[in-house]
């Protein structure tokens, strides 16, 4: 079965999905800071939280030991984290429609036009702008109470105290979504390249490029 795009493009829609799909899966998660409260580890992301406090009986604070996210989008705890979480997500949900858009293109021929490449690397290009805006946000948050709280009282921005930094922050933000803006721009700027090198563009939809 024949497809929109050759062989580098094969590898492009392949790199997308891979990024997107990673990128996605760590938004989610709620292990992007990790500290301690009450003797309990605790871990955040911008609007999930594993492990909290609540009042139980005589008023005492005990820990609730399980994950979820907050009540509401007010319920963030700093407006950076709040700013952070619309930013990536954005981001994230360009990157899914564009590796989509790509993986089809894989599957069906004559789908994916000159055109349409320029525009999903564009596209992606912006995911990758947005995720990386986002993670810039979000330790501008550290020195929300929770936070604080998690770190000993000693967190700060771009400080991070007691607190460490998980594993999701870092596939969220530069390893994921560098090369986005990368592979990105490269798109948009492959129109120096002969079409057929990343397009299987038949003539009934693209006259022959003259040199």
């Amino acid at each position: 079965m024949r497809n929109s795009l050759t062989m580098v493009g094969t590898f492009w829609a392949f790199l997308s999905l891979v990024t997107a799909v990673a990128s996605s899966t760590s938004y989610f998660l709620p292990y992007w800071l990790f500290g301690s409260q009450l003797g309990k580890p605790v871990s955040f992301s911008t609007f999930r939280r594993c492990n909290y406090p609540v009042r139980g009986d005589g008023h005492n604070l005990i820990m609730v030991e399980e994950c979820g996210r907050y009540a509401s989008f007010t319920a963030i705890p700093s407006l950076a984290w709040q700013m952070c979480t619309v930013v990536t997500g954005a981001g994230c949900a360009l990157l899914l429609l564009v590796a989509l858009a790509a993986v089809l293109g894989c599957c069906m021929e004559e789908l994916i036009s000159r055109m349409m490449g320029r525009c999903m690397g564009a596209a992606q290009f912006v995911g990758g702008l947005l995720i990386s805006a986002g993670c810039a946000l979000y330790p501008l948050g550290w020195n929300s109470p929770e936070v604080m709280q998690t770190c000993g009282n000693v967190s700060n921005q771009f400080q991070l105290g007691k607190i460490k930094m998980q594993i999701c922050y870092t596939c969220v933000g530069k390893p994921r979504s560098s090369p986005c803006t990368i592979i990105g721009w490269w798109f948009i700027d492959s129109v120096g390249l002969p079409v057929e090198f990343l397009f299987s563009l038949g003539p009934a939809i693209l006259p022959p490029i003259l040199p």
